[in-house]
């Protein structure tokens, strides 16, 4: 018996058309979001394709409490900062992309690989609420809406966060 297309390297039944159009339609968004945190278009290329594939083959488990986008959002986030962990790939990151944007507390303006750094041993609930606000530019509200926990939640982690960073920012001066 041949299998069907729809259940071709078994993925959740969707078919064709139904996976290029969401692909037409959110892969620009992720492909930024991806931008935004890795630093490098061919990366964030390649990120985009295997976030589509994780988000097919576990569409059954998005159930509509959230927009699409927001749970791309979350999918993508959660992708690339593994990337950012991802030793071999860190490496690469750190040598050729130094630059990005950080909060002012933990790091000198023309260091950017500080909180590069930093968000790849962080805690990763933590390390999400701080791409979310630091680099993103987030309210802690936005971000709670995202990380699906509360205002507050999002302050703790932060503060948490910083906290951790300081102290480790300390250790290695």
């Amino acid at each position: 018996m041949t299998p069907s297309p729809e259940r071709r390297y078994d993925l959740p039944v969707m078919r064709r058309d139904e996976i290029s159009t969401l692909f037409k339609r959110y892969g620009p968004v992720v492909y930024r979001r991806a931008l935004s945190i890795l630093r490098d278009p061919s990366l964030a290329e390649e990120a985009t394709q295997d976030i589509f594939i994780k988000a097919i083959k576990s569409a059954d488990t998005f159930d509509g409490r959230s927009k699409v986008t927001t749970w791309l959002y979350q999918i993508t986030t959660n992708h690339c900062l593994n990337q950012l962990r991802d030793r071999t790939r860190r490496r690469e990151l750190w040598s050729e992309h130094g630059e990005t944007t950080r909060p002012s507390d933990l790091a000198s303006p023309d260091d950017g690989l500080v909180l590069r750094t930093l968000l790849q041993d962080a805690d990763p609930q933590q390390a999400q609420a701080a791409v979310y606000v630091y680099i993103d530019g987030m309210s802690h509200q936005e971000a709670a809406e995202l990380l699906d926990i509360s205002r507050r939640s999002v302050g703790n982690l932060l503060e948490r966060f910083n906290t951790w960073a300081r102290a480790r920012l300390e250790d290695k001066e």
